[in-house]
């Protein structure tokens, strides 16, 4: 479904630095726990608030389970860096309730479809799994929910209406696609 793929670059620049992906990772966990619960002022999504509030804590897990790889490795929890994929994907949700809520629910499915995407990448890699056999088996233990989530949101806005949910992926996957092509020197899973 993506039209763009992860730049070749994207796989030596993580494993050259895996304390500030990690320390990013933590964010990443973070932030898409407290997202979840945001997504639960959405009167179109009332009748799913406990979906979301059970993604929220499986997301708040992934992060406390982020959070002992970083302690376990001496890593410290530091400042967060913005992602210009992420932003410039959030920027484009529409004002008024129902599209609001489309909106939101793509980006939240587009993030979670490629957080899986590149744990995949990361479990798969030959030189992280003979570096660190510990990271890449975690990197696959969480490919299955966040590909979960992904369908959850995805299903979610479809819900919503159907026809607009399906032309506003469209407009989406068009962004991502442009956005992955333009390159940035954070050192950040997305």
């Amino acid at each position: 479904m993506l039209r763009e793929k992860v730049s070749a670059d994207w796989l030596p620049r993580m494993l050259a630095n895996l304390p500030a992906v990690l320390v990013d990772h933590a964010h990443l966990e973070r932030k898409a726990a407290t997202t979840a619960l945001t997504l639960e002022k959405y009167r179109e999504l009332f009748g799913y608030v406990r979906e979301l509030n059970a993604i929220a804590i499986e997301e708040l897990q992934h992060f406390n389970l982020v959070l002992d790889l970083l302690q376990k490795r001496g890593i410290h929890f530091g400042q967060p860096y913005p992602s210009p994929w992420i932003r410039s994907l959030m920027r484009a949700i529409r004002s008024g309730t129902c599209f609001q809520a489309i909106d939101h629910l793509i980006c939240c499915a587009l993030i979670e479809g490629r957080s899986c995407e590149k744990f995949q990448i990361l479990a798969a890699s030959d030189e992280l799994r003979r570096t660190d056999a510990e990271l890449a088996g975690f990197y696959a233990s969480l490919v299955e929910s966040e590909g979960n989530h992904y369908a959850t949101y995805w299903l979610m806005a479809r819900e919503i209406d159907e026809a607009e949910a399906d032309r506003r992926l469209d407009f989406y996957l068009d962004l991502d696609a442009k956005l992955m092509r333009e390159p940035h020197q954070f050192l950040i899973l997305h």
